[in-house]
């Protein structure tokens, strides 16, 4: 079960993976950032992962920082790291100076990204699929609700949370895998540590641990429980 969550939340969170140097002639015809609805970017982007993946999963299996420069070459325009990491924050992120809040939210996005990087190695073509989007899209937020398709054939419900950002384009903010909000989960993780520790230690640990810190977060989370 933990295998298949972590294999799903690695999809999730890389919902706007693709490489440029192997997707080229997608994203020759893909519409521009800012005129695509969430809907599309993710479809697009089902695709273009699969097709950055396929034919190069040893060589990114040997080299994980060809794999993550990957993903911060197409994941950081479409997902609001900033916002998501307020939010993550919480009521900590009005206590957090303007250079705390910057380096959580960089420290934060790469401790997430060496966690389940690797996961997205196992992704094949086909696995996610985008559900048809009814009523009317809203001007600010929406909604796009996708299924992952697990090797076993059982299927996560995997939402993304949209905003718009000033821009005009629409950027990801949150992903709910199964009714688990990724925003929710970790702020009571964030909130826990920073009571613990404090929010400057807490920057730190995950600035010098990475996705250690994380894993020490959720060891005391299930502790706690």
């Amino acid at each position: 079960m933990l295998r298949r969550l972590a294999f799903a939340t690695a999809i999730a969170l890389a919902a706007v993976v693709a490489a440029p140097a192997f997707a080229q002639d997608t994203a020759a015809t893909a519409p521009a950032a800012n005129e695509q609805t969430p809907a599309q970017i993710v479809q697009g982007i089902a695709d273009q992962l699969a097709t950055a993946i396929e034919g190069h999963r040893d060589e990114l299996k040997r080299d994980k920082e060809k794999l993550i420069a990957i993903i911060d070459d197409v994941f950081l325009p479409h997902f609001d790291i900033d916002y998501a990491s307020i939010l993550v924050l919480g009521r900590h992120a009005r206590e957090a100076t303007p250079a705390q809040r910057e380096r959580f939210a960089k420290a934060f996005y790469n401790s997430i990204t060496h966690r389940y990087a690797e996961g997205l190695l196992n992704y094949t073509r086909g696995q996610v699929k985008v559900l048809p989007f009814h009523g009317d899209l809203n001007d600010k937020r929406t909604v796009v609700r996708t299924q992952v398709v697990l090797d076993d054939g059982k299927l996560v419900s995997i939402d993304y949370a949209f905003r718009k950002s000033r821009s005009g384009d629409w950027k990801a903010y949150d992903v709910i895998i199964e009714g688990i909000s990724y925003v929710t989960n970790y702020r009571n993780q964030v909130d826990a540590e920073i009571r613990k520790v404090g929010i400057e230690q807490l920057i730190t640990n995950l600035e010098t641990q990475g996705e250690k810190a994380l894993d020490t977060m959720d060891k005391d989370s299930k502790d706690a429980k």
